[in-house]
C-alpha cells in the first residue's frame, strides 16, 4: 500500500514515522513534509493548500490512502475532493471541518446538541462585542475573566482569556479592528472562563463507531508555570491522572458522541479523528472546543504510546467500516517537549518577518538513536540548508520519551532534548509537572 500524508508539521511527522511501520504500506509521501519527515517518506514539492495538484498526484500514483493531518485543506473540503475522485482519505469532509474551521458553528452545536459548555454570546461587530463585555463586567467580581475566541482558524492563537473589562476590550480591538487574524476576525464568540482542569481527548470515528484514543493535556502557554503568551502548543503528556478510564467514558458520552450523532443528523457523517477539548470542573468535564484534525503536539505524545498498527485503523474509517478495527496501547506514559525558536510566538504573529528568526542550524539530532523508540524526535519546523537541517517556524522540533511511569518519561524527553541546541533554543521545563506535584 502507498500513504500520502499531507501536511509539514510535528503531527504530521509522528504519523508518517507510525505508518511507515505498518507492514502494510511499501511507500510513504508526505506533502510538503520537512527535514524529519524526510527519514520516513518521501517529501513532495506540493503545499497543502493545494488541492489540485495532491488529488492529480494521488491519483497518478494510485494512492490506496491518504491521510490529511493540518485544519486548513479539511476547512478547505479537500476530503470532499478526493472523495470525488474516488481516492480513499483519512478526515472529515467540509461541513464537518466547521466544527474547527466556525466557533459560531461549533458552540451553537454544543448548545442544540445538550453538549455541557461554558455560557457564551456571539458577535458579529466590535461594538456588539464591546456592548456585551461592558454589560457582562457591569456585575461581575474583580478579577473576572472572560474568554474571546475568534470564529475562523488563527494557527492556534486566536483565543484570548482576558482578566477584567480593559483586558477583554483590547482583545476584541485586536481581533475585530486590527484584524490580527484577518477574515477569522469577522465574528467572536464570547464566553464565561471556565474553572478545572484542561485536557483533551481525541477519538477516531467513522461517523458511526467510535475508538477514543489515549486522554492527554497540553501546555500552551509560553512560559514555566503557564505564564506568558497562548501558543499552539509547547509540549504534552500522556495518560491524564484528572481523567481516570471512568471520566475518558464521560466525555465520550457527553460531548463526543453527541456532537458526532449532531453532524450526522445534519447529513453527512463525521469521518476521522474529533478533537475535544475539555475541562474537568466540579460539574464534570466540560467542551471548550472542538478541532477536525489530530492535535500538535497531542499526536506526537500519544501515537508513541499506540502498541498496534495504525494503518487498519486509519484505512477503516476512510472505508466507513471502523467497528472492524482495534486499538491497543503500550503501559507506562508519554512526555512530549516542544523545542521553539527565540521570540515565540509573539515574532511569530501575522505580519511579522521572522526571516532573522529562522534559517538556524540546528545540532545534535544525531545524537538520538532513530531506531529507540523510547527517545523520538519529531519535527515541526525544519527544512534542509547546505546539507544541514535548520529552522524554518516557530516550533521546531518535538522531542518525546516514553517510560514506565510518568516521572520517567519526562526524564527521557528532557535528556533527549538536551542533547539538541540551535541558537535561540526555547523550551517549557516543567511538561507533565503538574501531575508530578510541583510546577
Amino acid at each position: 500500500m502507498q500513504v500520502l500524508v499531507i501536511g509539514g508539521g510535528g503531527r504530521e511527522h509522528a504519523l508518517a514515522w507510525k505508518i511507515s511501520k505498518s507492514p502494510l504500506v511499501s511507500k510513504v509521501y508526505c506533502a510538503p513534509g520537512n527535514a524529519g519527515i524526510a527519514s520516513v517518506a518521501e517529501c513532495l514539492p506540493i503545499k497543502g493548500e493545494d488541492i489540485d495538484a495532491l488529488v492529480e498526484f494521488a491519483t497518478a500514483n494510485s494512492i490506496e490512502l491518504t491521510v490529511v493531518g493540518p485544519e486548513a485543506p479539511l476547512i478547505a473540503g479537500i476530503v470532499d475532493r478526493f472523495e470525488a475522485a474516488g481516492l480513499p482519505v483519512f478526515g472529515p469532509s467540509h461541513d464537518p471541518a466547521r466544527l474547527e474551521g466556525s466557533k459560531v458553528f461549533a458552540k451553537s452545536l454544543m448548545e442544540s446538541a445538550n453538549i455541557p459548555t461554558a455560557d457564551f454570546w456571539i458577535c458579529s461587530s466590535a461594538h456588539e462585542a464591546e456592548d456585551c463585555i461592558r454589560t457582562y463586567f457591569n456585575d461581575a467580581e474583580p478579577g473576572t475573566k472572560l474568554v474571546i475566541k475568534a470564529d475562523g482558524i488563527a494557527a492556534g492563537k486566536g483565543v484570548i482569556v482576558a482578566t477584567g473589562e480593559s483586558q477583554a476590550m483590547a482583545a476584541i480591538r485586536r481581533i475585530m479592528t486590527d484584524k490580527v487574524f484577518g477574515a477569522s476576525g469577522n465574528q467572536v464568540v464570547i464566553e464565561e472562563c471556565l474553572v478545572g482542569e484542561e485536557a483533551s481527548i481525541m477519538a477516531i470515528t467513522d461517523g458511526t463507531h467510535i475508538i477514543p484514543m489515549l486522554p492527554s493535556q497540553d501546555h500552551k502557554r509560553a512560559l514555566d508555570g503557564d505564564l506568558g503568551p497562548n501558543t499552539g502548543g509547547m509540549g504534552a503528556y500522556s495518560p491524564v491522572p484528572i481523567l481516570p478510564p471512568e471520566t475518558v467514558d464521560l466525555t465520550i458520552e457527553r460531548i463526543i458522541r453527541p456532537a458526532i450523532m449532531a453532524i450526522r443528523d445534519l447529513g453527512i457523517p463525521y469521518r476521522g479523528v474529533l478533537y475535544a477539548g475539555i475541562m474537568v470542573t466540579e460539574k464534570g468535564p466540560m467542551c471548550i472546543e472542538f478541532n477536525c484534525r489530530f492535535g500538535d503536539p497531542e499526536t506526537q505524545a500519544i501515537l508513541p504510546m499506540m502498541d498496534c498498527d495504525i494503518v487498519p485503523i486509519l484505512k477503516a474509517v476512510a472505508d466507513g467500516n471502523l467497528d472492524s478495527a482495534e486499538v491497543t496501547w503500550k503501559q507506562g506514559a508519554s512526555v512530549a517537549v516542544v523545542a521553539a525558536s527565540e521570540g515565540y510566538p509573539d515574532a511569530f504573529d501575522p505580519g511579522m518577518d521572522t526571516r532573522p528568526l529562522l534559517g538556524r542550524r540546528i545540532f545534535g539530532l544525531d545524537r538520538i538513536d532513530p531506531e529507540d523508540d523510547t527517545c523520538v524526535v519529531f519535527h515541526s519546523g525544519t527544512r534542509f540548508q547546505d546539507g544541514a537541517v535548520v529552522t524554518s517556524g516557530g516550533r521546531v522540533l518535538t522531542v518525546t520519551g516514553v517510560a514506565e511511569d510518568l516521572s520517567s518519561a519526562r526524564d527521557t524527553a528532557y535528556a533527549g532534548l538536551d542533547q539538541i541546541q540551535f541558537e535561540g533554543i526555547h523550551s517549557r521545563k516543567d511538561i507533565g509537572s503538574h501531575s508530578l506535584g510541583s510546577r
